[in-house]
């Protein structure tokens, strides 16, 4: 098996979208760019904490900051989200051939049931 960095875009992706918290954060982005404070006001959390999130999700470039006047707003990048998307496309086909191969066998075993 070939050696690979343990640092890749699809490496940090990972990383970030292990937590459960961090995939809420993305999803509420989703709607709309927001505030820290916006975003802790929909979480039970302090807004250090989600600024600690929205720090991982911005070091792996799922969230982008953009500043209007003394506000920060963060919206979401979907920009590594294909990298990861090309990684999971194997096993998407892997999938995708056996579930239609099992498919395949119940049709025969119900056709196979239906002659008796």
């Amino acid at each position: 098996m070939p050696q690979r960095a343990k640092d890749s875009v699809t490496d940090r992706v990972f990383g970030a979208l292990a937590n459960p918290t961090r995939r809420d954060v993305l999803d509420l982005l989703l709607r709309g760019p927001r505030t820290v404070a916006d975003i802790a006001a929909r979480f039970d959390m302090a807004r250090p904490s989600v600024s600690e999130h929205l720090k991982v999700l911005r070091d792996c470039g799922l969230v982008e900051e953009r500043r209007d006047g003394r506000f920060r707003y963060y919206g979401v990048d979907a920009g590594p989200l294909h990298e990861l998307q090309e990684w999971l496309s194997p096993y998407e086909r892997f999938w995708r051939d056996r579930l239609t191969a099992m498919g395949s066998v119940l049709d025969e075993i119900a056709e196979n049931e239906d002659d008796t």
